[in-house]
């Protein structure tokens, strides 16, 4: 347990129930500096977030919203999109208002600096962290990884069976882990699929001459690639009315492990809505150095390296800490 988590995670905690019971114990979280949470319930007109403590309200000003709002390198809307959602925060002052009733002044700011200091600088490629996606876009999908600090997960790392959009696998909200890919001009991004399992453990799940579901992912000409899990796909004969994203059921042909390769038969294929549930991970660990997808005595390579350099100012880099290397096929190509 890392002590910062993204937010969300800490709101009921008996230790942040505990400190929302009076102002006294509010003030003994103010004077040991711990970061709460608690839900922000309005935004007013001047961009100051106000949130409900339970036995007060609190207030954090503008400026004190998020890392960079005050430098201008991070726009407003890091601030507005809170409401009615967790936000963690630091007291940096308990107050009387006007009215006489007491006031708790907060930093999200300042929780977030803390969190980038102890932990999120510490983190280095291979790094297995917790995360909750926070909005999807049609190139990946953004994760708070720590106090509302957000990172990339680019759509190409979600899986290694293709996805149109990060929707197909994630939901806003959900909590996922991730892997540290790399530390890139102050920004980290992250990884994902490396946890989903090497091709022979999620072959291993099937059987030569069962039938199973699976999502069209492609149709060709030679084909349609099925996904079997969202680190598997096989390659099925070409059937008449199929398209990508239908659901399918497939009769399993063949299973080649040394050319990674699963030969499919689709039986029937539906339109359906879907919606995607919690990732499965084979991977339990807290660091990978190195991941290998292939088999071992497959005629292609698909592998991770994370490497780590530490350059002469003490920042992390990673020219190379992820090469997906194959000979023959186009690694992204899982059949």
């Amino acid at each position: 347990m890392t002590g910062y988590y993204p937010e969300g995670k800490l709101i009921s905690t008996p230790e942040n129930l505990y400190a929302m019971q009076s102002v006294a114990s509010l003030t003994e979280a103010w004077h040991e500096g711990r970061i709460l949470e608690a839900k922000a319930i309005v935004c007013d007109c001047s961009h100051n977030l106000i949130v409900d403590l339970g036995v007060i309200k609190g207030v954090i000003p503008r400026e004190e919203g998020a890392l960079g709002i005050k430098e201008g390198t991070v726009r407003d809307i890091a601030v507005i999109s809170r409401v009615n959602r967790p936000v963690c925060f630091v007291i940096t002052d308990l107050r009387k208002n006007e009215r006489g009733k007491t006031v708790a002044v907060l930093s999200r700011r300042i929780a977030q600096e803390k969190c980038m200091n102890e932990y999120i600088q510490n983190l280095v490629p291979g790094d297995v962290i917790d995360a909750k996606i926070t909005h999807l876009d049609s190139f990946g999908a953004f994760a708070d990884i720590g106090c509302g600090i957000v990172s990339l997960i680019p759509i190409d790392s979600i899986s290694v069976s293709r996805i149109d959009h990060p929707r197909e696998r994630f939901r806003v909200g959900m909590d996922i882990k991730a892997v540290i890919r790399s530390f890139e001009g102050g920004r980290i991004s992250l990884t994902h699929k490396e946890l989903l399992g090497t091709w022979e453990e999620n072959a291993a799940r099937f059987d030569i001459g069962e039938t199973v579901a699976g999502t069209i992912r492609s149709v060709e000409e030679y084909g349609a690639f099925v996904e079997l899990a969202p680190n598997l796909a096989g390659l099925a004969e070409m059937k008449e009315n199929i398209k990508a994203g239908q659901q399918a059921s497939v009769f399993i042909k063949n299973i080649i492990p040394s050319r990674m390769k699963i030969k499919l038969i689709i039986i029937d294929t539906f339109d359906y809505d879907y919606s995607p549930g919690q990732p499965e991970y084979f991977f339990s660990g807290s660091h990978m150095d190195y991941f290998r997808y292939s088999p071992a005595d497959s005629d292609k390579l698909i592998e991770t390296n994370f490497g780590l350099t530490v350059t002469d100012t003490g920042s992390l880099s990673s020219p190379a800490n992820r090469q997906w290397i194959s000979r023959g096929r186009a690694a992204s190509d899982p059949a």
